[in-house]
């Protein structure tokens, strides 16, 4: 789906480096031409969705960031298509044009209908507008992430009242036809510019865009024709899913306000809980494991614990050094949708310098200091301090017997 669209930036005609200024204008000028209530093009409706979606996204800060990064992927992995035209005043910037209002929520009279359901028809009557789509954010581990998950879900949700089947009207009565929108839903206005007759069509205020008025409204649902109620919804998620990544299940979000009207969806968004033991990389997986200075220099041949819960094993040769990795091929996790197969599981080796010595140890690791040639300087510098020593206490007798010589021959020839 992402790679049929075009870039935002060529959509708008602008640079990755135009402003918010630029980004706006752009815009404008291309709604005014493209908008479905003046343009006659047979796809004006299309590049008008087109236009409004890349407005949306990069006169969002934060959504722009997302885009630069990650481009459409970065976008459609993470909104919904109504969180990416949620906050955007689209009445504001289309206000002196001559489009109909409404454009600060989802429904009733706005530019929204093209998108969410609604029609945008060309003056007749709306269609009935689109419910709102909903998000569920479903935590995983990374065992259920390898084996794909099929689970149950909680959604409250908003749903077509089942005592007047959404109509909103006492079970025996009608709702009757809005006799100030006559069943449009909507009230237009024709005024007189410069440029010609430009017309200007808002949401009916006394139906609220509905075209019918609830003279006896439902006991259940109070005359809106939906009631809110907790939904068991079952979910199955393919092995391989990622952060961030959703699943979408069509009609499962709130009911239309509008008798008629299509259901939203649901979006199904995962996070994947951190692992004690591994550390994932795409489909790879990384176990550290620490090994001795003895297992390092001999060799040996480990047994390390998979994602499956089994345990494999590792063949470690001699003369391994710290921070050498060696791999496990199939041992990671299942690519999505299992295109490619399945990842690989990378163990890697932390040599682990010994504490706290015995005697014994420490005897044998000087030995083997030796053999290596390792302290021979120490060694040499300690003998020499030993000579010294002995070499001291004899200097001092040998010139004491000197003076003893020395002061008898004074004595004699005094």
């Amino acid at each position: 789906m992402a790679g049929n669209k075009r870039d935002y930036y060529e959509v708008l005609g602008v640079g990755k480096e135009a402003d918010q200024k630029e980004i706006k204008s752009a815009y404008r000028k291309l709604a005014l031409q493209y908008h479905p209530d003046r343009s006659k093009e047979p796809d004006a409706e299309e590049k008008f969705k087109e236009i409004s979606e890349a407005y949306a996204v990069l006169s969002d800060p934060d959504k722009r960031k997302q885009y630069d990064q990650f481009g459409h992927a970065g976008i459609d992995g993470r909104y919904s298509q109504e969180d990416i035209f949620r906050g955007v005043d689209f009445e504001d910037l289309l206000r002196g044009f001559g489009f109909g209002g409404g454009g600060g929520g989802f429904g009733g009279g706005s530019i929204f209908d093209l998108f969410f359901g609604g029609g945008g028809g060309r003056g007749g009557r709306r269609g009935p507008s689109r419910g709102r789509d909903l998000r569920y954010d479903l935590t995983m581990t990374l065992e259920e992430v390898a084996t794909g998950l099929e689970t149950t879900i909680e959604v409250p949700r908003m749903e077509k009242c089942p005592t007047c089947n959404g109509t909103g009207a006492k079970p025996g009565t009608s709702p009757q036809t809005c006799d100030q929108c006559n069943g449009s839903g909507q009230v237009t206005r024709v005024q007189n510019t410069p440029f010609g007759q430009m017309m200007t069509s808002t949401t009916c205020s006394k139906c609220g865009g509905r075209g019918q008025i609830v003279s006896d409204p439902c006991s259940e649902c109070r005359g809106s024709g939906r009631v809110r109620k907790t939904r068991t919804i079952s979910v199955k998620i393919p092995a391989g899913v990622e952060t961030g990544q959703h699943l979408r299940l069509g009609g499962q979000g709130e009911a239309s306000p509008d008798p008629g009207g299509e259901a939203g969806d649901l979006y199904v968004f995962v996070n994947v809980r951190p692992h004690p033991l591994f550390k994932r990389a795409d489909d790879d997986l990384l176990y550290e494991s620490p090994l001795s200075i003895t297992q390092a220099a001999l060799g040996t041949e480990l047994e390390v614990p998979t994602l499956d819960g089994k345990r494999a094993r590792v063949k470690i040769p001699a003369g391994t050094q710290s921070g050498s990795v060696f791999r496990l091929k199939g041992k990671g996790v299942p690519r999505l949708h299992g295109f490619g197969g399945t990842g690989d599981m990378h163990v890697r080796v932390n040599v682990k310098t010994p504490t706290g010595l015995s005697g014994r140890q420490r005897e044998l690791l000087e030995e083997l200091a030796a053999e290596f040639g390792e302290g021979k300087k120490e060694a040499k510098a300690k003998e020499a301090e030993g000579a010294k020593r002995k070499e001291k206490p004899s200097e001092k007798k040998e010139k004491g017997f000197i003076g003893k010589i020395v002061d008898e021959v004074k004595g004699a020839v005094q």
